[in-house]
């Protein structure tokens, strides 16, 4: 079918967790398009195939209008998955841990920060050989710092006015998951690892590649969920789970990034 996108499994793909996320995403009350399941099994996801337009200033700001409604939606808990999630404890070839269990959670963001996105991966770092015990020391270092709160912040302030404080969020909004497309809300999700986090974790791994008119999509988004103040010099610590997860996947300049970031917070 001309109208639909078809995704076969490979090692360590999780496509029925693929398929809970993306209508955990699309839930939310005028939030962002997410690219609908038209059905899903253990091998084989398929999906409506979304239209790609041109970029522009105005797509951008309605997306970030969008992303900003899907982030006020909410989760239940810290790294909880979607609740019609598969039962996987990780998401997606890198493994990146999700939180399965309330009674496990976390109390703040940076405690799950630290324990999930931080340590998790620079363990498997030093584990392989890809660094050095000073280099483990400086994501240890920030790990401390994020679990004594000195690193927390409020999220954006739609989230805030639900009175939770877990955003609902992609995950992986890297530039290759957001499409621009001839649609309302200006763009498309596709591919996420959707979860309970930070919203300013989405926004900051979408500057990670670049992403045309992103500043738009900032801009929008602050117009309809003003973000907490000081949010850029945040950038980069909300960066350092996709880049040290990258480091874990591909090595090479992802790990001396993920420690120039890790550097900055400590």
């Amino acid at each position: 079918m001309g109208d639909t996108f078809t995704k076969t499994r490979r090692d360590g793909d999780d496509l029925l967790g693929e398929a809970a996320g993306l209508r955990w995403l699309a839930e939310a009350d005028g939030g962002a398009r997410v690219a609908r399941v038209v059905s899903a099994d253990r091998d084989r996801l398929v999906l409506e195939r979304i239209d790609e337009a041109a970029p522009s200033a105005e797509a951008a700001r309605a997306f970030g209008h969008a992303l900003a409604r899907t982030h006020a939606a909410g989760a239940a808990w810290w790294g909880c998955p979607p609740p019609e999630h598969s039962g996987a404890r990780s998401m997606g070839r890198s493994r990146t841990p999700l939180v399965v269990d309330a009674a496990e959670a976390a109390d703040t963001w940076g405690a799950f920060y630290a324990e999930h996105r931080v340590e998790v991966f620079a363990r498997r770092l030093r584990d392989d050989g890809v660094i050095d015990e000073d280099d483990a020391a400086v994501f240890h270092r920030l790990a401390s710092r994020l679990r004594a709160g000195a690193l927390d912040h409020p999220q954006p302030a739609l989230v805030r006015a639900t009175g939770r404080p877990v955003a609902r969020v992609h995950g992986d909004m890297w530039a290759g998951n957001v499409l621009y497309a001839d649609d309302p809300s200006g763009a498309a999700l596709i591919d996420p690892m959707a979860h309970g986090g930070h919203a300013e974790t989405d926004l900051a791994t979408l500057s990670v590649f670049g992403f045309p008119h992103l500043e738009d999509v900032y801009a929008g988004y602050d117009d309809a969920s003003p973000l907490a103040d000081g949010w850029r010099e945040r950038i980069g610590l909300h960066q350092l789970g996709i880049v040290i997860m990258h480091a874990h996947l591909f090595r090479g300049g992802y790990t001396s990034s993920a420690l120039r970031l890790a550097r900055t917070y400590v």
